[in-house]
C-alpha cells in the first residue's frame, strides 16, 4: 500500500486536530504544536552536534516528550481522546540534569550572550525557541484547557537548555560570551 505525505486538505489554509476538529493554520493551538515541532527540530541539531552520550541521550528523551506535547497540544481538547503523557518525573529529571550540572559551573556573575561555539549557539537557539513555544502556550492555556504540566515542563526546559549551554562552554573550553553594557556617558 502506497501512503502519500500530501493530502491536499490544508490547501485552503485550515488544518484538522486529532479530533477532527479544522482550525486556521494561523490558529494559537496550530502556532503552539508548529513552535514546539520547531523546538524538537533544534534539539536535533543540537543533539547532533553533542559528543557526550549521556547527553545525546537525554536530548533524544526530550525530543519524545516535546513529540508528546505536540500530540497533546493538536488534539481537540474538546474530546476525550487518549493521548501521550507527560510525568513529573520528567520535569525532575531536567532539575536533577541542571542541579548536577550546575555543581561543577562557576557562579554565574554575568548576563550571557548565545556564541563562543556553535554548538552552544545551538543550545541558545533551542532555549529561545523554547521559551517562545512557552509564551504561545501560556495563552493558548489562557483561551483553553491544557495540562498545566506542559506550561511547568516548557518552563523547565528553557531554564535546562540555558544549563547546558554554559557546560557546554565548559567541556568544550570556550570562554561565556558576556554582556558588557555600554556606560551611559558612552
Amino acid at each position: 500500500m502506497s501512503f502519500k505525505i500530501y493530502t491536499k486538505t490544508g490547501d485552503a489554509g485550515q488544518t484538522s486536530l486529532f479530533g477532527g476538529r479544522r482550525l486556521y493554520k494561523h490558529d494559537l493551538r496550530i502556532e503552539s504544536y508548529g513552535t514546539v515541532d520547531e523546538l524538537n527540530a533544534y534539539v536535533g541539531l543540537l543533539r547532533d552536534n553533542i559528543k557526550d552520550e549521556k547527553v545525546r541521550q537525554l536530548l533524544k528523551a526530550i525530543q519524545d516528550r516535546l513529540f508528546t506535547i505536540g500530540a497533546n497540544l493538536a488534539s481537540d481538547p474538546e474530546k476525550d481522546l487518549p493521548a501521550p503523557d507527560l510525568k513529573v518525573a520528567d520535569i525532575q529529571l531536567l532539575e536533577n540534569e541542571m542541579d548536577l550540572m550546575d555543581k561543577k559551573l562557576p557562579p554565574l556573575k554575568n548576563f550571557i550572550l548565545p556564541g563562543g561555539h556553535n554548538t552552544v549557539s545551538y543550545c541558545h537557539v533551542a532555549r529561545t525557541v523554547c521559551r517562545r513555544a512557552e509564551r504561545l502556550i501560556v495563552a493558548l492555556a489562557q483561551q483553553e484547557k491544557v495540562a498545566e504540566i506542559v506550561l511547568k515542563y516548557m518552563n523547565r526546559l528553557s531554564d535546562y537548555f540555558f544549563v547546558l549551554a554554559r557546560k557546554l562552554s565548559q567541556d568544550l573550553e570556550v570562554e561565556e560570551v558576556v554582556w558588557n553594557p555600554r556606560k551611559v556617558d558612552e
